[in-house]
């Protein structure tokens, strides 16, 4: 059994780097389009870009802020008229944002957090569904966390969008499912990516965090992008509004007083 997506557009958000990066791999080897989102940081997706091309598929880099509903609107316009309509969109463009304990965190930097991973996932998937709809088929698969249940201290303003995205991801399941379009989430946990390298490569703090797993281990970028390529695919066309967690058993474990 084969995942099969030759012939889809997919739209990944936050391409460049890190998970949205080995997603967007993924997707063209199983044979899709890939447009690899980005902002502001062109040789990241020109690397995501390059790899897709060398290895025989195709992708197009399209630049925009999801925060900003006008530059998704001119996004997906542009997508429309070089690639056409996306099949699949993937919400996988985040910040973290570690600020300080709630009483302390500076309103702007929390304000930004939610901007870019709920306001941003809202806006990419309401462009999605009005094309998706319309034609009664078609996919989107939210990145969440395991923070969208487990609470993190010091990181409010991210377990609260991821939170929200979760339940965002069931409401707009039930509305879209009339119209053949399926929307889920994927949760990945705690997975060794440049953006908490500082964790993965503490050779003090490591252990730590392995406690807090049943696997013992770390994810792996290309754990997360599979499991995406399968939900995308046929292979998850009775899966929607709920959200698969990917974490090694994390959530077994929800213990993140003291920071994570």
């Amino acid at each position: 059994m084969q995942i099969e997506l030759t012939g889809k557009v997919a739209l990944v958000t936050g391409a460049a780097t890190g998970i949205g990066q080995g997603i967007a791999l993924a997707l063209a080897r199983c044979g899709a389009h890939v447009v690899a989102n980005y902002f502001g940081n062109p040789e990241a997706v020109t690397q995501t870009v390059d790899a897709i091309r060398a290895a025989g598929g195709s992708a197009t880099a399209i630049e925009a802020d999801v925060s900003d509903p006008g530059q998704v609107q001119a996004m997906f316009e542009r997508a429309d008229s070089e690639c056409g309509s996306p099949d699949i969109l993937i919400n996988c463009a985040g910040i973290d944002g570690h600020s300080a304990l709630g009483w302390d965190a500076d309103p702007a930097s929390w304000r930004k957090v939610v901007e870019v991973n709920l306001f941003g996932s809202f806006y990419c998937a309401q462009a999605a569904l009005k094309r998706m709809t319309a034609r009664r088929a078609g996919v989107i698969l939210n990145i969440t966390s395991v923070h969208e249940t487990i609470a993190w201290t010091g990181y409010s303003a991210y377990t609260s969008s991821k939170a929200g995205l979760s339940m965002l991801t069931k409401t707009l399941a039930q509305e879209a499912a009339p119209f053949g379009v399926r929307v889920l989430a994927l949760a990945p946990g705690a997975i060794q990516t440049a953006i908490n390298q500082e964790v993965w490569s503490d050779a003090a703090g490591l252990p730590d965090l392995l406690e807090k797993i049943p696997l013992n281990r770390m994810g792996q970028v290309g754990e997360i992008a599979k499991m995406a390529a399968v939900l995308v695919s046929d292979l998850g066309s009775y899966v929607t509004g709920t959200t698969v967690l990917v974490d090694g058993g994390m959530t077994d474990y929800p213990s993140f007083a003291h920071g994570g």
